[in-house]
């Protein structure tokens, strides 16, 4: 396809599983209303952001792939005839899991997965602790809509991925993303961090000649057993084009459903105004396979 419709969605979310997933679904019908072909979810949608602390009992989250979610929501891929990304909290074995996106295709059945393969570990972003990096590689995930370049969030920062993924062959970059803000932080180191992501992100964009779909949740999250302040997730979710114009942007603290035209085929133009891919000096870039150059 050259020209594809995305819908995104961004949403705050409750302890409640079965709420999170109504409301997941009411946003859906609503963007196909409005002509989405592809709807993206933010990344683990289906529950409260649950690695602000370290807790055994959480990994009960945790679902086969084939499993509940997939179900649920291939069931509606197959009503709506719509490609969707969703992001689950896999149980791939007993004491193996992965932050894992699943993309289902029009049919219901899961076109590709990712597993999320930057972990980080941070205050009120303990992740290490419960997810496995992931081992799938970096390979777009062929569907009827095109391929996708799926990523996940601490993955934006990494511009090895988004070429990764961009030498695959992917159509655009998608990454389900949640991040946000310790309300300790003053105003403006807040506005350089978010703008820091936004502004890394536009660059995978440019430096690849592909579009950028990131969609963020929103919403004060407490810390679970309110262990610490909890987060605040920043919203603004985006899409940008393949040099780094804005397309649309959501706000920062509300619930929205964005809808944006993508035109494919203009990757192609501007790949052949900036041919980073033709200017590769690929036989010195061995170094990039070193933790450190000493």
């Amino acid at each position: 396809m050259s020209k594809l419709t995305v819908g995104i969605i961004q949403q705050s979310c409750v302890e409640d599983r079965r709420a999170n997933e109504l409301k997941s679904e009411t946003f859906i019908r609503q963007a196909v209303r409005q002509g989405a072909q592809l709807v993206v979810l933010q990344e683990l949608h289906t529950s409260l952001y649950f690695c602000q602390t370290e807790d055994p009992e959480i990994f009960d989250l945790a679902e086969a792939i084939p499993g509940p979610s997939s179900a649920f929501f291939g069931a509606l891929c197959r009503e709506l005839g719509i490609v969707l990304v969703t992001s689950i909290f896999e149980r791939r074995a007993p004491g193996l899991y992965h932050n894992t996106a699943v993309v289902l295709d029009k049919d219901g059945d899961i076109a590709g997965s990712y597993r999320k393969m930057h972990i980080p570990d941070d205050p009120g972003y303990y992740e290490k602790f419960y997810f496995t990096p992931g081992d799938l590689g970096f390979s777009p995930v062929e569907t009827s809509l095109g391929k996708l370049g799926v990523l996940v969030c601490w993955d934006q920062w990494f511009p090895e991925a988004a070429r990764l993924m961009s030498l695959a062959g992917a159509d655009l970059l998608i990454y389900p993303t949640a991040i946000g803000w310790d309300r300790d932080d003053p105003a403006d180191e807040q506005e350089r961090q978010l703008e820091a992501w936004v502004t890394v992100q536009r660059g995978h964009a440019i430096a690849n000649g592909l579009p950028v779909i990131s969609v963020n949740r929103v919403g004060f999250e407490p810390s679970p057993g309110h262990q610490g302040g909890g987060q605040l997730f920043w919203g603004n979710s985006f899409a940008a084009g393949p040099q780094g114009e804005f397309l649309c942007r959501a706000s920062k603290d509300k619930e929205e459903i964005l809808l944006v035209n993508v035109d494919l085929k203009r990757s192609e133009m501007v790949r052949r105004m900036w041919p980073f891919l033709r200017d590769r000096r690929i036989e010195h870039y061995d170094d990039l396979l070193r933790r450190y150059r000493d």
